[in-house]
């Protein structure tokens, strides 16, 4: 097996072996994070030209949205071919490029992968469309008679998580199941081939040098047995965290068992992190037993709301939920999916305010945290995109998602005064506001009150500090209503949810404040929607 740079970068970032038990991993969606040749789209060589910027930001690795050939129904989450760039994108030399330089800078790169879904331009899918029923490609996917007398209705009553049904009929009369678009076939896991070809993509990319991966809809992968009825008429959510026979059934667990053999094959603490959607962190954990994936995104906390008490219940049962089975816990605020964080914590002064507080929480826990491009910036979501300029395809379908993730996709602004502000030559694939000139990295750079700044002294102390990061317990302090104070070690953070100054006992020496202070002379006067981390 080739030796790549990844085998000998450091599996120990603090107190106990493994880089990614108490990593900051950041989220680049590649078509909006800087496009080096013009046509307005984010692209590989445009990731490797600011992989220095992330290095000096301060985390230890890069997780890339998908860059596969991809007919771009779903924005790459429908594959044509797992082993090939989108021309969009570059090519398999750019990503190589990309993997390369990032280990040189001393970053880890993790790839997102697909399994539960690809196109239906995939070779797989076409073929069994042209061979007809009966065909043994066919039984690599769901494909099923339809109910009825002539058949005309679909094979039960699941809905697509896009909305309307999710199954799609073909000239022939069968009917193929996508639990997302219809140009999203759901692979059959209970099929040998479809196992050997993902255990086989797997060994690609770690060949290549990717250090892990990012499972996209983890929990999706098996179908309870006979498909059976739903039984309700509630539209299903992405990301909620409904019983449902198509999500989180426990033969999954099988699957990432095998996974797990082929990732302790290579050198360099190779992970699995699963996008798993489950009704309880227990259910999460059950993906991170010693013998399957090593992370899982902690969605239960991303849906907490700014509220002291509910904060820290979630806190708790992750914590409590994540130590039997021996696994970090992960801290997420943003992502690609979600209305970004600013604008949910309710948007304006109020909502950067309250973001740049959840920031510090979230980087003070012990585990691994997660931040997703242009959070380091503060920006908001853009709730006002013409119709005509949406690609979201929840967007288009009646009775689907809110439709509104492509707000959280506008590409991010870099330098300058005027869009695209650096993002690259050719305009960009969703509007830029104009208001975003002064939220640009430029624009921040050095400015102490800054987001990125905050950002970037943070990950620094995290860095610097073995008890951040470390560990996977907190020790609660009292502190007054609305107010969550912890220690680890030396280390305390203290975090004001309410809307007014609060005066507690300063703990110690202030390191690091998310926002103004609100009494000079009295660090003890916790500001509105301020966090504060201490030397204690």
């Amino acid at each position: 097996m080739t030796q790549h740079l990844a085998d000998a970068l450091p599996t120990t970032t603090g107190t106990r072996p493994g880089w990614w038990r108490e990593a900051v991993i950041y989220q680049v969606y590649p078509r909006s994070f800087a496009d080096s040749n013009g046509d307005g789209m984010g692209d590989l060589e445009g990731i490797r030209s600011r992989l220095p910027y992330l290095k000096e930001l301060g985390v230890d690795a890069v997780w890339l949205s998908p860059f596969y050939a991809s007919p771009q129904a779903d924005a790459g989450y429908d594959v044509a071919d797992y082993r090939a760039i989108d021309h969009m994108f570059g090519t398999l030399h750019d990503a190589d490029a990309v993997i390369r330089e990032a280990h040189e800078l001393g970053l880890r790169i993790i790839v997102d992968l697909v399994p539960n879904h690809c196109s239906d331009q995939h070779e797989w899918f076409k073929q069994a469309l042209r061979e007809g029923p009966g065909s043994p490609l066919r039984e690599r996917f769901h494909f099923r008679p339809g109910q009825g007398a002539d058949g005309s209705e679909p094979p039960n009553d699941w809905e697509s998580i896009f909305g309307g049904p999710a199954w799609t009929r073909v000239a022939d009369g069968e009917w193929y199941l996508h639990l997302f678009a219809p140009e999203q076939p759901d692979f059959n896991w209970e099929h040998p081939a479809v196992q050997d070809e993902f255990r086989s993509i797997l060994r690609f990319w770690l060949d290549l040098g990717a250090d892990g991966f990012r499972i996209d809809v983890a929990h999706g992968l098996v179908k309870a047995p006979g498909l059976p009825d739903l039984g309700r008429d509630e539209q299903l959510k992405l990301l909620g965290n409904q019983v449902l026979p198509f999500f989180d059934q426990d033969g999954v667990h099988e699957i990432y068992r095998s996974w797990r053999t082929v990732l302790d094959e290579y050198a360099g603490d190779r992970i699995g992190v699963a996008e798993a959607w489950t009704p309880s962190a227990d259910r999460t954990a059950l993906y991170l037993r010693p013998d399957e994936l090593h992370q899982a995104f902690n969605f239960h906390y991303l849906n907490t709301g700014w509220d002291a008490a509910a904060l820290r219940g979630a806190i708790d049962d992750s914590l409590d939920a994540m130590r039997p089975v021996g696994a970090p816990t992960t801290w997420v605020l943003s992502n690609h999916d979600v209305v970004r964080h600013v604008t949910r914590y309710g948007g304006g002064a109020q909502g950067l305010a309250r973001a740049r507080a959840a920031a510090l929480l979230m980087l003070a826990l012990p585990g691994s945290a997660y931040v997703y491009q242009g959070e380091e910036l503060g920006l908001p979501e853009v709730t006002d995109l013409p119709d005509e300029v949406r690609q979201d395809p929840s967007f288009f379908k009646e009775n689907g998602q809110d439709g509104l993730r492509d707000g959280c996709r506008v590409p991010i602004p870099w330098s300058g005064d005027q869009a695209p502000y650096g993002f690259g030559d050719g305009g960009s694939w969703l509007p830029q506001p104009a208001e975003w000139a002064g939220l640009s990295v430029a624009a921040q750079t050095g400015d102490p009150a800054s987001t990125l700044e905050l950002y970037r002294a943070a990950l620094r102390i995290r860095r610097e500090r073995a008890d951040l990061g470390a560990g996977d317990a907190v020790e609660w302090l009292e502190a007054p209503e609305g107010v969550l104070a912890f220690r680890r070690g030396d280390f305390v953070c203290t975090v004001n949810t309410t809307g007014e100054p609060v005066r507690m006992s300063p703990p110690g020496t202030v390191l690091l404040v998310s926002g103004d202070v609100a009494d000079q002379a009295d660090p003890g006067v916790l500001g509105a929607d301020t966090a504060v981390w201490w030397q204690g």
